[in-house]
Parts: C-alpha cells; sequence; structure tokens
C-alpha cells in the first residue's frame, strides 16, 4: 500500500458495507477497553475476551452459531495473554476457521514472532505501541479484502 492510498483509507468514514462483527482479545483492561472504543467509534460490534482462553472460547463457539449471531468477520488479538496464546489460537484456527482473519499485536514484536505469526496465517502484527488509526486502516483493509473475495 502506497502512503497516499494509506491517508486516504484513514481518512474515509466508516459506511454500512464496512461494519462487521470483531473479536478483541487483549488482557489489558484499559488497552482493551480503547481498542474496543476505536473500533465501536468505526460502526463495529466488538465481541471482548480477556485472554487466550476466553479468545478460543468464542472463536469454537461461532462455528454452531446461528443465525442470531453471524461467525466473526475478524479478529483482532494479543500474542501474549493468560491461558492460550494467539499463536496456540491461530494453529487451531488454521484447522477450525481458516477463512477468519487474525491481525496480532504484541509488546514482544522481534522478527521471529513477526514470522511466526505471518507464517501462522495472521494478516497483520502490530508492535506497541502502534497508532489507533494504522490499526483501524487494516482492519477496514482486511475487511474490504474478505468482502471482495465473497463476491
Amino acid at each position: 500500500m502506497t502512503l497516499t492510498e494509506a491517508i486516504e483509507l484513514a481518512a474515509l468514514e466508516p459506511d454500512v458495507s464496512s461494519k462487521a462483527r470483531l473479536l478483541l482479545a487483549e488482557d489489558d483492561f484499559e488497552l482493551r477497553e480503547l481498542l474496543a472504543y476505536v473500533l465501536r467509534a468505526d460502526g463495529h460490534e466488538v465481541i471482548e475476551a480477556r485472554d487466550g482462553n476466553e479468545l478460543w472460547a468464542m472463536l469454537a463457539g461461532t462455528e454452531s452459531s446461528s443465525a442470531d449471531e453471524p461467525p466473526f468477520a475478524l479478529v483482532v488479538s494479543d500474542v501474549r495473554m493468560p491461558g492460550l496464546t494467539a499463536f496456540d489460537v491461530l494453529t487451531k484456527l488454521k484447522r477450525r476457521l481458516a477463512d477468519t482473519p487474525v491481525i496480532l499485536i504484541t509488546a514482544f514484536g522481534d522478527q521471529t514472532t513477526h514470522l511466526r505469526a505471518l507464517r501462522l496465517g495472521a494478516t497483520r502484527v502490530f508492535d506497541k505501541p502502534f497508532d489507533c488509526d494504522d490499526l483501524r486502516a487494516a482492519v477496514h483493509e482486511t475487511l474490504h479484502r474478505q468482502d471482495r473475495r465473497a463476491s
């Protein structure tokens, strides 16, 4: 993505087609609340998980969800959390929910972590601290890419 495209994407107002059901997993309460607020401000429905075990339980539950609760369009998750790590969840997702894109955030963003995340299927990896507008743009881009695949 060019710098111009990124600026245009960040400036976009959310439209009805970009609103989605997201799952946000972060063990730091304040950061989780901030990210949920930012994503909800863009019109998304944000379901919050406090740790890796809760994240996996919510994802596993979407396989048998009813029409009242559609599956998650996107997962945003911290890498290191109590219980299952995001890497554990990505490994399970590959086998069970392979079409669910995942954006990871980490305070331990070395090259090995990034490569492992991408190898396991993460769409993007952000190092903490990061700009919330960059995350918003990545969410928008990922959802837009998913919409194009579906049509």
